[in-house]
């Protein structure tokens, strides 16, 4: 007993000189004793006024966003939620139809400056509605009555318009419209065919300095079917007697475009196939 007694304290005296000698890290000791009082927690003393600190059940259910007072006892919020991809492309959608629609009214602009002599005359007019530019051209001055032959004297204006539309990009629509009056001649059987007519016979002027290429045209005839005032006073059928030229922008020129590359394909389609 004596020699066991003996060795006990001289391995005690042995760990009391290593642990002299060893240094102890304050941080350290510290954060081991902050991360056991949160694995196995500690008595800590609650100041009464205190706000009570606890995990939210609301915070973890329900996602940000602005709560609104409801009639009912509960917790209701309202969010949105757009795919942030979805958000991206709309704004992007949106910029490029503000700035198109800008490109056409400036483009409008410059129409009518072009054109602004025979604008105040009343022999043509000028706007922009949504994705495209409207020239209209009044019967007077240009068409003898019921006939789709152009005037001379209109010539020198149809080649100004013409200019005009050779800096420009996009389909042209041309159109021809009458009034409610019904016409039957050798030539013409219905409003249908003069209105057809004159618009045929604007685009092969403007055809005729070969500049525009002829792929950007197309026709338009829509007789008395499309007025712009009620047909109930010679100021107003002289109006609805018109040819339009409008020139489409955008997604409209492209979907008209594609639609006649799809024509064209499937007529060539039929003609490669014989019949069985």
């Amino acid at each position: 007993m004596a020699t066991f007694a003996d060795l006990m304290a001289l391995l005690l005296c042995f760990f009391v000189l290593l642990l002299s000698f060893a240094e102890i890290d304050a941080i350290k000791y510290k954060m081991v004793v902050r991360s056991l009082d949160a694995a196995f927690g500690v008595q800590r003393e609650v100041i009464a006024d205190a706000i009570p600190k606890g995990t939210s059940i609301i915070a973890q259910e329900f996602s940000p966003g602005e709560p609104r007072p409801t009639p009912l006892n509960v917790v209701q919020q309202e969010t949105t939620d757009i795919p942030q991809d979805e958000l991206k492309v709309t704004m992007e959608a949106e910029a490029i139809m503000e700035a198109m629609a800008e490109q056409i009214r400036q483009e409008a602009e410059e129409f009518k400056e072009a054109l602004a002599e025979e604008i105040e005359q009343g022999l043509i007019s000028v706007e922009n509605l949504h994705n495209r530019i409207i020239i209209r051209i009044q019967e007077q001055g240009s068409f003898q009555s019921g006939d789709a032959a152009l005037s001379p004297a209109f010539m020198p204006i149809l080649k100004k318009i013409h200019d005009v539309l050779a800096e420009t990009e996009g389909m042209i629509a041309v159109a021809g419209h009458t009034d409610d009056v019904p016409i039957r001649t050798a030539r013409f059987r219905s409003n249908w065919e003069l209105s057809t007519s004159r618009a045929t016979s604007v685009v092969h002027e403007l055809l005729s300095y070969e500049q525009i290429p002829a792929k950007r045209f197309f026709l338009e005839g829509y007789a008395d079917t499309q007025p712009l005032a009620p047909n109930d006073s010679a100021e107003n059928r002289a109006k609805n007697r018109r040819v339009e030229i409008v020139v489409l922008k955008g997604l409209q020129g492209e979907l008209t475009r594609s639609v006649d590359e799809l024509m064209r394909e499937n007529t060539a389609l039929e003609t490669e196939v014989s019949p069985l």
